[in-house]
């Protein structure tokens, strides 16, 4: 089997191939393909997932941020009878994949944004300013509706800026972020909705020793580090590692019984990570080891109730 993978070089993709790697290891019987490029690169992906139509006939897992280039690679799959999973982006319209594992993303930024107002006070006048790591990337594109949904809701005397492109990749990220916290000295927070938003923000901070409001989504183990010390507010979690094992876990199943995948939008659902719970999130990331142990009731539960889990493809958000 395989698990095809965005890129090597973010957080998020990483805890998804980790995700299902643990599903392979405990299976262990399962030889994994886990393969992503280095640095986001929709072409080279797909090369690699060509790759895998050859060479992991058992089933492969997708998750991809350029999702519309895999509609003729997805169809070559389904045409080699290759059982295909798309994961954290949902398949694209003209493929024949009918199994997407993925959380709320719309849910994720309602979870940031209720995070948020917990922090300003009702009244409060000020400028918000929102980055997005991907515009275009529909997934950041729902949780940043959810976020801003909420603050014009709860704090309507907020302003909101944005979004802003902050960039994806680390370095990238982190010269965009600061360049737009220089360029809104009188903005009260700055929130994003990708994975390395939540290490750039907080670095700003300290180099800088500008105070203010910051929260991301992903759990990248500097943003970790930053909820513990207080320069990050909270962070929505798409509970990615959830994803990889759970997609990996059910192409294994199919296989051993002879059943076909499950078909419809399985969503593992979404965590909140503040002061509160930070020592438990991040003692269950000190390893692969901890992070199975702390999982495996939660994927246990879930695969004995695929029909709580389960949805119409089309209600994806």
């Amino acid at each position: 089997m395989a698990f095809i993978y965005a890129s090597t070089t973010q957080n998020p993709f990483q805890e998804m191939a980790f995700g299902a790697k643990a599903a392979s290891a405990a299976d262990g019987k399962v030889t994994l393909n886990a393969a992503a490029p280095t640095g986001v690169n929709g072409p080279a992906q797909v090369q690699l997932f060509r790759s895998a139509i050859r060479n992991s006939k058992d089933g492969i897992g997708l998750q991809s941020l350029a999702p519309d280039l895999f509609v003729r690679p997805l169809v070559q799959a389904d045409d080699d009878d290759v059982p295909t999973v798309a994961v954290d982006a949902a398949p694209p319209p003209g493929t024949k994949t009918k199994l997407f594992i993925g959380n709320s993303n719309t849910e994720v930024g309602r979870a940031l944004g209720q995070e948020f107002i917990k922090h300003v006070p009702a009244g409060t006048k000020g400028e918000v300013v929102i980055g997005n790591d991907i515009p275009g990337l529909r997934l950041l594109e729902q949780r940043i509706e959810g976020l801003t949904e909420v603050i014009k809701k709860e704090r309507p005397e907020l302003t909101i800026k944005g979004p802003l492109d902050s960039k994806s990749e680390p370095t990238d990220n982190y010269n965009a972020w600061n360049s737009i916290v220089k360029a809104n000295p009188n903005a009260i927070a700055f929130l994003g909705v990708g994975g390395q938003d939540g290490v750039s923000l907080p670095l700003i901070q300290k180099q800088t020793g500008r105070k203010f409001l910051a929260g991301s989504c992903d759990i990248d183990p500097a943003a970790l580090k930053a909820v513990k010390d207080g320069s990050l507010f909270a962070l929505s979690s798409p509970e990615h590692w959830l994803k990889g094992y759970v997609a990996l876990q059910l192409m294994i199943d199919a296989k051993r019984k002879g059943t076909k995948l499950p078909e419809g939008w399985w969503n593992p659902g979404t965590l909140v990570i503040n002061s509160a719970n930070i020592d438990e999130v991040m003692k269950r990331q000190v390893n692969e080891q901890s992070r199975t142990a702390f999982f495996k009731p939660i994927v246990d539960e879930q695969l004995a109730n695929p029909t709580k889990y389960l949805k119409p493809l089309d209600q994806a958000n």
